[in-house]
């Protein structure tokens, strides 16, 4: 049985340390994935995330007294953005048009090609988008790159002691992420609405250290990397 993918990149993990667009971990990750597909591992999808240029301009329309729909519109754009580098680096392997529903994810994967996808509406993080491609799609796995390790017992990022939990069920992540904003650009992680999906639909859900994209090959292969999300 072929191992459907849906690979999630979260905005954070594309910036380098000066803040500009890693063009190289973008390059990796269009490698990896098509040596993946070769070896049977069928990523079908790839969901990108606004990150630092997304940020940037919501908080630029936030200072000209936009709305919170208004700020995702903006989010929106930037994630497409981020997106199309991806389907040039992708090259003729990536439909080369980035879907604004799902059905027209649903018509892309049609074509065999590995659909490069952003935000699709206000009020929706691209994990919760991922999570849905993912369902739309039929997919077995729902790799989620970020920039941690996997799912902590508290924030790595201020706490020095914290540490990584390797496996969760969907109920026990739930009461890690209850306390998440849901602002215009404040996802972080996971949230309610991508977690719902995931479990409805019963994907498994790996969180996982992307800027070493590597990680995902390690998954692929049976390797413990990250943290595993079981459905049930």
């Amino acid at each position: 049985m072929t191992l459907k993918v849906v690979v999630k990149l979260g905005g954070s993990i594309l910036q380098n340390e000066k803040g500009e667009i890693d063009l190289d971990l973008i390059r990796r990750y269009a490698e990896i994935i098509k040596q993946a597909r070769k070896e049977g591992i069928m990523v079908v999808a790839v969901v990108v995330g606004g990150g630092t240029i997304s940020r940037r301009f919501i908080s630029y329309a936030r200072s000209l007294n936009a709305s919170e729909g208004l700020c995702d519109v903006v989010g929106i754009q930037a994630t497409r953005l981020n997106g199309y580098l991806f389907i040039a680096a992708m090259g003729d392997d990536a439909y080369p048009v980035i879907p604004q529903t799902l059905d027209e994810v649903a018509q892309a994967h049609a074509t065999g090609k590995i659909v490069i996808v952003g935000g699709l509406q206000p009020g929706q993080s691209t994990s919760a988008v991922a999570a849905l491609v993912a369902e739309r799609l039929k997919a077995d796995l729902l790799l989620n790159a970020t920039d941690v390790d996997g799912v902590f017992t508290s924030d790595p990022k201020r706490d020095p002691n914290a540490k990584i939990i390797p496996e969760l069920s969907v109920r026990s992540f739930r009461d890690v992420i209850l306390s998440k904003s849901h602002v215009a650009g404040g996802y972080e992680l996971f949230d309610m609405v991508a977690l719902k999906v995931v479990e409805r639909a019963k994907i498994k859900l790996v969180i996982l250290n992307g800027k070493q994209p590597e990680n995902i090959l390690h998954v692929f292969k049976g390797k413990k990397v990250g943290t595993h999300i079981t459905p049930t």
